[in-house]
């Protein structure tokens, strides 16, 4: 059984703490995109972690751990993330994490390019989290990646190395004005943390291969959310990856196969981090309570998120994107403080309401069209059970429901490994 778990709108939508929950079902959890530009905050027993790169699955000692093709890899960031996971009591070792021998190195140099190109834009910024993930992916397109697998040909990694700062110092000197990198300095750092991450690299794709083949349960694990997909989301305010389900089997490594079953997970209000188009937006006191009581701050920046009521075009667009074949629900705890709730159930564009989402500049253009329903102000974290849920939160998850076409099977009710009610 091959599942994919994934982001319905602008990621932070709760991913990992799901990843976490139904890894308990799953014999391994792979990451298929992305690098360390986003964060995964899991529960558990054995305390709070907040995952960069590392596969949720990673918090189930029983789980093997997969890092496709499809990711970026900071290897000094892993090397620091797993230690915090060890120093925690998590065991990670090359049974329980295999990384990909064709994934993508994030070197040095792209997070400075990132800095530098952010800094050069201005007020016109792209609103990056200056981790180099778009460098590294376009590099990785042009050809002129650093990949895991070269790690272990010392004398032809050197060579290719020359070769990729004889053209990255073109563009720091010429274009940043910035001082030369030095091809000996990205080889200390590739040996430094290239010879602690070695023992984990391996051909996964052989790997997935069999276990499809002795029918183990897979699931795919995306980073970010539909709205942030390289080609559906908002460009260019996206990542520079595919965030979509139809993807996982190709940045996995099993090219061959295709999805049985995807869970979109969306949040019962909605959150964005960074620039770019959001069309529910709330502001002043009214964002900042629901900021607070969210306790919306990104996983891997720290940086405020934009806050919103449930934005009915945009998830329903998501869903669409992404297959989904079911939705969890995440936070509706959060909303318990709420008389009235705001949902955003269309746009406005040149005084026209839209109900399909919009892209470019229309997208700019649009206001929300926001409606009320009835809260249920009371405390729900400690339901467990469908009939557990005040009746009006009940016709809350039913009215999402409704206008998202999708059916809800899960709905968080608190950042808890066991804090959830699955609802059919």
């Amino acid at each position: 059984m091959l599942n994919a778990i994934v982001g319905i709108n602008w990621g932070d939508e709760g991913k990992g703490r799901m990843v976490d929950l139904l890894a308990e079902q799953n014999e391994i959890v792979c990451r298929y995109q992305g690098g360390n530009n986003a964060g995964h905050t899991v529960v558990n027993h054995l305390g709070k972690f907040i995952l960069n790169l590392l596969p949720s699955g990673i918090l189930r000692p029983e789980v093997v751990n997969i890092m496709g093709n499809g990711m970026v890899i900071d290897m000094e960031h892993l090397v620091n993330e797993m230690k915090r996971l060890t120093d925690k009591g998590v065991s990670i070792t090359p049974a329980n994490l295999k990384i990909s021998d064709k994934a993508i190195i994030c070197m040095p140099f792209h997070v400075l390019q990132d800095a530098y190109e952010e800094e050069r834009l201005g007020k016109n910024a792209y609103g990056s989290t200056r981790r180099g993930i778009a460098y590294v992916y376009g590099d990785k397109y042009m050809k002129k990646g650093i990949r895991m697998g070269d790690l272990f040909d010392r004398e032809a990694l050197a060579a290719k190395v020359e070769s990729v700062m004889e053209f990255k110092n073109a563009t720091v000197e010429g274009i940043y004005k910035k001082p030369a990198l030095a091809a000996a300095d990205m080889m200390k750092w590739l040996d430094t943390y290239g010879d602690i991450l070695k023992p984990f690299v391996c051909d996964v794709s052989v790997y997935l291969e069999e276990a499809c083949k002795a029918g183990k349960n897979i699931m795919f694990e995306a980073q970010l959310g539909a709205l942030r997909d390289i080609d559906f989301g908002i460009y260019p305010f996206t990542s520079s990856s595919s965030t979509i389900a139809a993807y996982a089997p190709i940045g996995a490594g099993i090219p061959g196969h295709r999805l049985d079953k995807t869970l979109g997970i969306m949040k019962a209000y909605s959150t964005c981090v960074g620039a770019g188009p959001f069309t529910c937006e709330m502001f002043g006191p009214e964002a900042d309570a629901l900021r607070e009581a969210g306790g919306e701050y990104g996983a891997a920046t720290g940086r405020p998120r934009r806050v919103g009521g449930f934005d009915v075009v945009a998830s329903r667009y998501g869903c669409r994107v992404q297959g989904a074949d079911e939705i969890a629900l995440t936070k509706l705890d959060v909303l318990s403080y709420m008389e009235k709730i705001p949902v955003c159930v269309a746009y406005e564009i040149d005084g026209e309401r839209v109900d399909e989402f919009p892209t470019g500049a229309r997208l700019d253009r649009a206001k929300p069209i926001y409606e009320y329903v009835d809260g249920w102000n009371c405390d729900v974290s400690g339901c467990r059970k469908p009939e557990d849920l005040p009746e009006k939160a009940r016709e809350y998850v039913a009215y999402i429901e409704k206008m998202t076409d999708c059916k809800i099977k899960y709905v968080s009710v608190g950042a808890e490994r066991e804090a959830y009610v699955t609802m059919f």
